[in-house]
């Protein structure tokens, strides 16, 4: 006997209610909880108390990050810890998702019941008989919809001889709007956490989540400074179309970034074809470990310019400037002064801040850079840098940077060309 799913109307879904301790507990303290992981083992522990005959839970949320679609989180009765499933962007197009119940419930379903002890039966999706292999018999998805209406969706499975009875399934609807709101309440963190991530850095976001969102909130620190760069990125913008280039500069980018964010390093802003990072300098090695970063970012280099070259395309080149020194780290930008009566009221606040590194070291790292050209050289080494990173590399000679008064000793690693 085949199976197809059968979304339920929203508010169809009728089992009686009765009042619950666990519900005044998720409007109370649970709310001090620090993540949605927790949140959902703290639940599905208090209700397995309750008598309730959980086996697997899960809930999914469809989140705001570049990389991913959306976020699962599964709890199993005896596991030691929440199991998470990343779904990235294009997993709506599989067959997979195409039979999953979280679709049915995306697109409006008010629940998705599926009884897995049921003999001779052809399941419309390949989670029932994954579930049914497991010992589960009895499967119910619900929607979770958040403040601005987006529907995300958790599931409820059992091993109890006949699956859930009708006060059970009460018990679980009936605390699901609250759950929601806790749930919303770390998703918005989350996707908050993961958007400064993406945009400022993990560190940067941290400060920033911590307070330090005023104008010339910062602090001074000693770091080694990599600064990157694209050579003859002008004459290859005008040779490619848009998405070409957007797509050799996302290339060239992933084998510059990966090396920094390996070995520790925190990547501040992208400049057009430039990359600022730092590696701050309260851990010994920081000067050790941006070298090994640059080296690693050009093996990365030859080899993916091997690939251009086999395709018919021209290599990239590129220059890697290594300094160390104090900085600034911190917000600068320019505030919008204009009050409420003057802007309007549907105008919004034009501040516009930027928390990055500032000071004659960052232009030195800058201005060194642009000397790998003339030196015909990758990677660059400021004389500063080269005095606490020991390291193999032979002199470049004394060269006078633009606009700085001192000249600088410039190195290079002896196996880099």
């Amino acid at each position: 006997m085949a199976t197809t799913l059968h979304p339920v109307e929203a508010g169809a879904a009728t089992w009686p209610r009765r009042p619950s301790a666990i519900l005044d507990w998720l409007a109370r303290d649970a709310r001090q909880l620090p993540d949605g992981a927790a949140l959902l083992t703290a639940l599905c522990t208090r209700l397995l108390a309750a008598g309730i005959p959980l086996a697997r839970v899960s809930f999914h949320i469809r989140t705001l990050h570049p990389q991913l679609f959306a976020l699962g989180f599964y709890w199993h009765r005896g596991a030691d810890q929440i199991r998470v499933f990343q779904a990235k962007h294009g997993i709506k197009d599989t067959p997979l998702y195409q039979r999953s119940p979280m679709r049915v419930l995306f697109e409006g379903a008010g629940a998705v019941r599926q009884r897995l002890d049921l003999p001779d039966v052809d399941f419309a999706s390949p989670l029932f008989d994954e579930l049914r292999t497991d010992g589960l018999t009895d499967y119910v998805a619900l929607p979770i919809t958040f403040s601005d209406g987006e529907i995300h969706g958790t599931t409820w499975s059992s091993d109890r001889p006949g699956g859930f009875a009708s006060e059970h399934l009460a018990e679980i609807e009936d605390l699901l709007p609250v759950f929601s709101l806790l749930l919303e309440i770390h998703l918005n963190r989350r996707i908050a956490i993961n958007l400064l991530d993406t945009y400022v850095g993990h560190d940067a976001g941290e400060h920033i989540l911590q307070g330090q969102i005023t104008r010339g909130a910062g602090e001074t620190v000693h770091a080694a400074i990599w600064f990157c760069d694209l050579r003859g990125f002008t004459a290859l913008s005008e040779r490619l179309e848009r998405d070409a280039l957007i797509e050799c500069l996302n290339d060239y980018f992933d084998r510059m970034a990966a090396p920094v964010y390996r070995h520790g390093g925190e990547i501040l802003k992208f400049i057009g074809d430039a990359m600022l990072a730092i590696f701050p300098l309260e851990r010994a090695d920081a000067c050790q470990r941006a070298l090994q970063a640059a080296t690693e970012a050009r093996s990365a280099m030859i080899a993916f310019n091997r690939e251009r070259r086999q395709r018919g395309d021209d290599a990239l080149d590129f220059g890697i400037a290594l300094h160390s020194g104090e900085v600034m780290y911190g917000n600068i930008g320019a505030i919008d002064r204009r009050d409420a009566a003057e802007r309007g009221p549907d105008e919004p606040d034009r501040t516009r801040l930027d928390f990055t590194i500032v000071g004659p070291a960052v232009n030195a790292a800058s201005r060194i850079e642009s000397l790998c050209r003339e030196l015909g050289v990758n990677i660059l080494l400021s004389d500063t840098f080269a005095r606490i990173c020991p390291c193999r590399c032979h002199s470049l000679g004394t060269h006078q940077l633009a606009g700085i008064v001192r000249e600088f000793e410039l190195f290079t690693p002896i196996d880099a060309p």
